[in-house]
């Protein structure tokens, strides 16, 4: 079976195509604002697009815009997001910091500061700030369960509000994600040296450190560190039992992302007590034709877990 790489993937993913129905009951396209700015780095503007529904629910939906941890706004397709717009949810489609030049901790910190953003803006977008959900493809996944499962509360003494708002997010549904490179596909099996993934993807994982005397980067070879690392950027080494309820579809021929990836994740989440359910499909890989009819599913999960909370008799 051929080997697709996770940024071609994530190119069949968001050209998914939709029928005329699932853009909303009048047929028209969601609302879009483009290049709304939420956050900076390195001089470096960080952007999302915001697709809003004509009818909102009140809930909101990220999409990780990410495949192999490359970002562009060139890979937003607002057919993802439209199945999500039709029920009625407000579509963030973020865009991280991309490799080669930023790795996974420090994709990590945008997407956080993403949340941060959408939250502190909640009115603003006629959001509930109690009911945002994560969506995402491969490294898109891994990044959503990232959220799901190591969101923070914000630091209340930060100078900028945004930061002190939380990351957490209250649902998360997303396709054949990394979920522990500890352990990847068999138990003990690390991948904790850039030279251990796919040449595509080693830059993610190439760390360096800041020598705080010469100010020279300079790479980190400690196998202790780099297992720490590894350990910090993987989701399945901060499941608890306040995780976000969590849905995940998967190959089960994928052989860039091994289905145990999902599998053990899912079995972890039940043990701490989270919703969690893997839908697994059978004989695909890591993507499939037809994924386009797998969105719904995505959007069923949200549907059951990003609902208004229930009012209480006074």
């Amino acid at each position: 079976m051929r080997r697709f790489s996770i940024c071609a993937i994530l190119g069949v993913l968001v050209g998914l195509s939709v029928s005329p129905a699932s853009r909303g009951e009048d047929g028209a396209a969601p609302g879009r604002k483009t290049d709304v700015i939420y956050g900076r780095k390195f001089g470096t503007a960080l952007t999302l697009d915001v697709f809003t529904p004509k009818k909102a629910n009140g809930a909101a939906v990220i999409i990780v815009v990410s495949g192999g941890f490359f970002s562009s706004h060139d890979s937003i397709n607002p057919m993802l997001a439209a199945p999500l717009v039709a029920r009625g949810y407000t579509v963030f489609a973020v865009v991280h910091g991309s490799q080669p030049k930023f790795t996974i901790p420090e994709i990590v910190k945008d997407m956080n500061r993403a949340v941060r953003f959408i939250r502190h803006h909640a009115n603003e977008y006629g959001i509930d700030p109690a009911r945002i959900g994560v969506s995402g493809a491969s490294a898109g996944g891994h990044l959503s369960l990232m959220l799901g499962t190591d969101g923070d509360q914000g630091d209340p003494a930060a100078k900028d509000p945004v930061d002190r708002e939380s990351s957490r997010v209250q649902a998360v549904a997303c396709f054949f994600p990394p979920t522990d490179f500890l352990n990847y596909g068999a138990p003990g099996k690390e991948l904790i040296h850039a030279k251990d993934h796919a040449p595509a993807f080693r830059a993610a994982f190439d760390f360096y450190e800041l020598d705080p005397t010469t100010r020279v980067w300079t790479p980190i070879t400690d196998d202790v560190r780099l297992r720490k690392m590894t350990r910090d950027i993987s989701p399945a080494s901060h499941v608890s039992a306040d995780d976000a309820p969590t849905l995940i579809v998967h190959g089960a021929a994928d052989r860039l992302v091994p289905l145990q990836q999902s599998e053990e994740f899912v079995d972890l989440l039940k043990k701490a007590g989270v919703a969690a359910k893997l839908v697994v499909k059978p004989n695909a890989g890591h993507g499939w034709a037809t994924i386009a009819l797998d969105v719904s599913t995505l959007a069923d999960w949200f549907d059951e877990h990003l609902k208004p909370a229930a009012k209480t008799a006074e």
